[in-house]
């Protein structure tokens, strides 16, 4: 009998594991072979603390410290720039001003990524305050958190979970498992969960993002360069190991499943990013796709079901799981726990799943 069953073995299930094993014993259940296989392992994982929601945005700040020093940290610097076409002024403007970044001149902008085509940029921003994470170092952190007092089982796709005196009986084909809290952190397949345990669905829609890994464009040593982005998240590019990965940003809505890159929507996101560079994309190393799931307003959903309190939320990361992990899985532990938090009252209850349901 555990204290804790988390359905999803993602950042999410990981981290809210890793905080709940201070208050309990703990087992996380995971549907396919390997931790993070889905979403979290298909981001771009970088720390943009002003890239957000409002309320994403202060879980950013609060994860800020934890991503900088715990186990000697996770970031490594890479910076980010957004750029403009001809036409696109005005909508960089906008996220220049969303993102508090100064804006930087086409030649400085070219001396960051001197692939940047001088006859088509009419516009850049810059700021160094950009970090890469090291995913798999944050998720092995948090996951030898949870076997400090629990487990972690991989493999293991939930079909059954039964509401009992207790608690929950979760069934993994023939499979049982007992616990007094059932967490959901199941991503994409959130409201299937919900729905499984008897709880109504929240709305949490998952939307297809595609990337594609292309050489190092002309030979250039890309190992320095900022993550570079077109203005209204037309296309983003991310030194990754000595190539690019790019992508279309796009966010077409889907049904949960394993994901993978439309070829012809990986292409017209390839071809705005062309437009704005001076070497051609000749071949991709490899391409995929994953889904990136909101809530319908966007922020995420972390607390109790206000139908049954042995059920919580922990969903609706969108884009935002790995650098909102530590503050949004503190949150869960404090929300559970019955703690103070370090969040206001205001932003508790925008994260609540009970805003759905008033």
């Amino acid at each position: 009998m555990y204290d804790f069953i988390i359905i999803g073995g993602g950042i999410a299930g990981i981290s809210a594991g890793a905080r709940l094993s201070k208050l309990g014993s703990v087992l996380v259940l995971e549907r396919e072979s390997a931790l993070a296989y889905h979403a979290s392992g298909r981001s771009a994982a970088m720390f943009e603390e002003q890239y957000g929601a409002p309320r994403v945005i202060e879980l950013n700040r609060a994860s800020r410290a934890y991503h900088e020093t715990e186990n000697g940290g996770v970031l490594s610097p890479r910076g980010l720039m957004l750029v403009a076409g001809i036409g696109q002024e005005e909508a960089l403007a906008q996220d220049l001003a969303a993102m508090n970044m100064p804006n930087i001149t086409p030649t400085e902008a070219r001396d960051l990524v001197p692939i940047l085509n001088p006859d088509t940029l009419t516009g850049a921003g810059y700021h160094p305050d950009a970090w890469d994470i090291d995913t798999d170092l944050l998720l092995q952190n948090f996951a030898r958190e949870v076997r400090a007092n629990g487990a972690i089982q991989t493999s293991q796709k939930v079909d059954q979970i039964t509401r009992t005196a207790n608690g929950w009986r979760v069934g993994c084909g023939e499979d049982r498992f007992e616990g007094h809290v059932l967490v959901n952190a199941a991503g994409a397949w959130a409201d299937e969960v919900a729905k499984l345990a008897g709880l109504p669905p929240i709305g949490i829609q998952p939307y297809r993002r595609s990337i594609a890994r292309i050489p190092a464009p002309a030979g250039h040593d890309v190992t320095h360069w900022p993550m570079f982005m077109g203005a209204a998240e037309s296309w983003y590019a991310k030194p990754d190991a000595g190539a690019l990965i790019v992508s279309p940003e796009e966010e077409d809505p889907m049904d949960p499943h394993d994901a993978w890159a439309d070829d012809m929507v990986l292409a017209e996101g390839l071809a705005r990013y062309e437009a704005q560079v001076t070497e051609p994309v000749t071949r991709m190393i490899a391409n995929w796709a994953g889904l990136r799931s909101f809530a319908p307003d966007r922020n995420l959903v972390l607390g109790r079901a206000p139908q049954d309190e042995a059920f919580v939320w922990c969903a609706g990361q969108g884009g935002y799981g790995f650098q909102t992990s530590p503050a949004a899985s503190q949150l869960l532990a404090d929300v559970v726990g019955g703690r103070p938090t370090a969040l206001p009252a205001e932003s508790v209850a925008d994260f609540s799943p009970a805003r759905f349901f008033s």
